[in-house]
């Protein structure tokens, strides 16, 4: 569907209105496709998914439908043309697994429509969440770092090298493609710095780009995002592109959301989304998660209230956060489960 500028302003703020004030988004990817028996083993991790096992990563898709997601992000973090073609794929291939990313959330969510007709009527299955109700596909482009694969979109620190014309080429033909592959909106994941945010909102005014999107920023703590620029400035710049529906923050330690969210909102309208980590620290020389470092569901869930609270209209789960986190946020939002069931 496309959405004219006119439309763009009021597609969030309607969307919200639908779920009942919040929306939920999905929770994290890699760690999920592993637990369905996915090998991530590779640079490529989610995006090496669509080309062996689709099957999986829809898989994931519909369990967090069934959690309780409203929004589901397309598994193209670090799909990227030019890192496919560094496999040997060729352009028009590359350009194919990254519509295929949103094809697959399509299909889960089409699959997940037919499971809700077919389901209890009183709405109680299994635990599963069978509820018909609007659904986005957010298709996920991450940042130039996260091609790198080398930790940089934890750092945001790219070199000189790396202008605001050679982010703008990077991204912009893989931007294209999934304006274009059905998506209802394209979400800019933990963006570490500020002229890559620049890049991404030229990006949209220059290409035309016919759907909404996001900004998200990640912090590393708690005042500027990884960089160390300012995140007043990032969140201005997605606060003054007219395709930005919404602006936030993931990828990040929860202690550190509530004064992210309060600063977010001297500077935007814009309805404020938040994904943060479990928590737990990541050991980017062993690439493993550190174990026992992150906090459970039920702290996690005890924060969310107090993020909506404070103004944010968008809440899920970024890294190692599964179905279980965003069930259990969706069983906490109070005002969401009676606006629901008065619909």
């Amino acid at each position: 569907m496309s959405h004219p500028a006119a439309e763009t302003s009021s597609f969030m703020t309607d969307f919200l209105r639908q779920s009942g004030g919040v929306a939920i988004i999905d929770g994290g990817l890699a760690t999920e496709l592993e637990r369905h028996g996915a090998d991530l083993n590779d640079p490529l991790w989610s995006a090496k998914c669509l080309l062996t096992s689709p099957h999986l990563v829809r898989a994931v898709h519909l369990d967090y439908l069934e959690a309780g997601a409203d929004i589901i992000i397309t598994a193209s973090y670090q799909a990227t043309i030019q890192g496919f073609e560094a496999k040997g794929f060729s352009r028009g291939d590359s350009e194919a697994l990254l519509s295929k990313s949103v094809e697959i959330a399509c299909e889960a969510r089409d699959v997940y429509y037919g499971r809700c007709r077919e389901g209890s009527p009183d709405g109680s299955d299994d635990g599963r969440v069978l509820k018909h109700r609007p659904i986005l596909v957010a298709a996920s482009v991450g940042s130039y770092g996260a091609y790198l694969a080398d930790g940089s979109e934890y750092s945001g620190n790219y070199g000189d090298a790396i202008t605001l014309e050679t982010l703008k080429d990077f991204h912009r033909r893989r931007v294209q493609i999934l304006a274009e592959s059905g998506a209802d909106l394209i979400a800019f994941e933990t963006v570490p710095n500020k002229v890559e945010a620049q890049a991404y909102a030229e990006l949209l005014e220059e290409e035309d780009i016919k759907i909404p999107a996001w900004f998200s920023f990640n912090s590393k703590d708690g005042i500027n995002v990884v960089s160390g620029d300012s995140l007043l400035e990032c969140a201005s710049i997605a606060e003054s592109c007219k395709n930005a529906v919404a602006v936030g923050i993931n990828c990040t330690p929860p202690r550190f959301i509530h004064g992210l969210i309060l600063s977010i909102k001297k500077v935007t309208t814009k309805p404020i989304l938040i994904y943060p980590n479990s928590g737990e620290s990541y050991d980017g020389d062993r690439k493993e998660w550190v174990q026992n470092t992150g906090i459970s569901d039920q702290d996690f869930v005890s924060y969310v209230n107090k993020w909506c609270e404070v103004g944010a209209a968008l809440v899920g789960g970024c890294c190692r956060t599964t179905p279980h986190t965003i069930r259990a946020i969706y069983k906490t939002l109070p005002k969401r489960s009676a606006a629901l069931s008065s619909q």
